[in-house]
């Protein structure tokens, strides 16, 4: 099965969406990657689905993605004697060590790490931001903070709390998190989401326990993160922009400016980025998406986002199947648009001064100026499929691993057709094979030309280092190369 467009739709399983029918419907309806959301997932659930989704690779034979999205840690009040209080703008309150019910001037906040990061003049947004209070004074102590309510009339109990002007000196991992950690690496999942990243040892953490079994993706939705980004792009696989915590803990005009630029530095540096959140937020209920939502989604294909994400849309809404043909519609629509390609070329880069860059980029200019059928890559670790999909070529990528975990790995990235194949014995070995394949998956047909990029000696990890043009013949066993 071929997409006729490039950029990728994850979409969530919930309550909706997690038997194995359901699965398969929303592949194919143009779902390319599945996450499970650890916050609301058993690991025999999660075992469960990662099985489904295997199955539903198999009996489609293309490489699925799975990707298991970590809570992180969740910070929430205490409980209070009546279950809420009033309170009112420029009133003091206080949050502390104290186990004791909660008052109208005062709460326990369970988590003593917030308690020793707050300065005066720091915010606590509580409630999605609905109660806003500002520090005035910390006890020498550390185990309680004066605060001043700025916006809000009430709290109530265990409401989250985000603290977006503080660096927790803790790291983004709970216990939780490192049992969920464990139980998707053990049920193979191809990507682990990193939630409340704050700074690049957070995703060394992880990155270590992981070591190498799946892509760390890191969810930007701190402001310390932002401030850190060149930073924790380098050090992670991916990125994920997940608007909701980021519209919570930073003001929500800034959203839009700084979607753009993680999009724009994940593709400079060649990592895959997702958007993420209410992309299609009113088909939660609703057949049909708002105008502002399609417009929405068209803007991360038009930025030229490796993937889109669907949340409780897929998860838990009334349409699940609509919601990801819905966007699979939209984003198909908007490649074809004259004005992607435009936007696509402008914003391409310099390659890296590597070899292996230079023939990604060479690959690209001469399957354009040639118009060529596609190109095909051989990748092992995944590094060469990378490098092609940063150069967002017109041309069809054809990603060829002989490695199953890659492929599907690969299945989040820009415009990358990702076939799990034996690995070549030799050069022409090589060439016949990404023919046959190329016309086997319909992007060639007899007579057309494909590039070929690889590295030589064959199967040596990140040695891109060959470029070969072949035309696409038939032959006894199908269609075959003659270089």
């Amino acid at each position: 099965m071929r997409r006729s467009r490039k950029v990728k739709i994850l979409a969530t399983l919930g309550p909706a969406s997690s038997d194995k029918a359901t699965i398969a419907q929303l592949f194919h309806a143009g779902a390319d990657v599945f996450r499970i959301n650890m916050s609301h997932t058993a690991h025999e659930k999660l075992r469960e689905l990662v099985g489904y989704i295997r199955a539903v690779s198999a009996e489609v034979g293309r490489p699925i993605g799975v990707l298991a999205d970590l809570q992180g840690p969740k910070l929430r009040l205490g409980t209070f004697a009546d279950k809420a209080v009033e309170i009112a703008v420029g009133q003091t309150f206080t949050l502390d060590s104290d186990p004791t019910p909660g008052t109208t001037g005062r709460v326990y906040l369970p988590h003593p790490e917030i308690l020793e990061a707050l300065e005066p003049g720091h915010r606590l947004l509580i409630d999605d931001g609905k109660v806003r209070l500002r520090v005035v004074s910390v006890a020498p102590d550390g185990k309680s903070a004066l605060t001043t309510v700025e916006v809000g009339t009430r709290l109530s109990d265990r409401k989250g709390v985000s603290v977006p002007d503080s660096t927790i000196r803790t790291g983004s991992l709970t216990e939780k998190d490192r049992a969920d950690l464990d139980a998707a690496l053990e049920a193979k999942v191809d990507w682990i989401a990193l939630s409340f990243v704050q700074r690049p040892d957070d995703v060394a953490e992880v990155r270590k326990i992981a070591a190498g079994r799946a892509g760390i993706m890191s969810k930007i939705e701190k402001p310390q993160a932002v401030q850190r980004l060149a930073e924790i792009i380098e050090i992670s696989d991916a990125l994920m922009v997940a608007r909701g915590d980021l519209g919570v803990e930073m003001p929500l005009e800034q959203v839009p400016g700084i979607q753009k630029q993680i999009t724009r530095a994940c593709r400079r540096a060649g990592k895959p980025v997702v958007i993420a959140t209410q992309m299609l937020e009113s088909m939660i209920t609703a057949p049909v998406p708002t105008r502002a939502e399609v417009s929405d989604v068209a803007t991360a294909v038009y930025e030229g986002a490796d993937a889109v994400m669907l949340s409780a849309e897929s998860a838990a809404g009334a349409f699940p199947i609509d919601a990801v043909a819905t966007m699979d519609r939209i984003a198909t629509e908007v490649e074809r648009d004259v004005n992607h390609k435009n936007i696509m070329h402008a914003q391409r880069t310099e390659p890296e001064a590597t070899g292996a860059d230079a023939i990604s980029a060479a690959a690209r200019q001469i399957a354009e100026t040639l118009n060529l059928a596609a190109i095909c890559c051989y990748t092992a670790s995944g590094s060469t499929g990378l490098r092609a999909a940063r150069e967002r070529p017109r041309t069809p990528i054809i990603a060829l691993s002989p490695i199953e975990s890659t492929a599907c790995r690969l299945s989040i990235v820009w415009g990358l057709h990702c076939v799990v194949s034996e690995d070549a014995y030799n050069l022409d070995d090589m060439v016949n094979r990404a023919c046959y394949i190329a016309a086997r998956e319909e992007f060639a047909q007899p007579g057309d030309r494909i590039i070929i990029t690889a590295g030589v000696p064959l199967r040596t990890p990140g040695a891109t280092n060959m470029l070969r043009i072949a035309f696409v013949g038939t032959g006894s066993e199908g269609t075959v190369g003659a270089g």
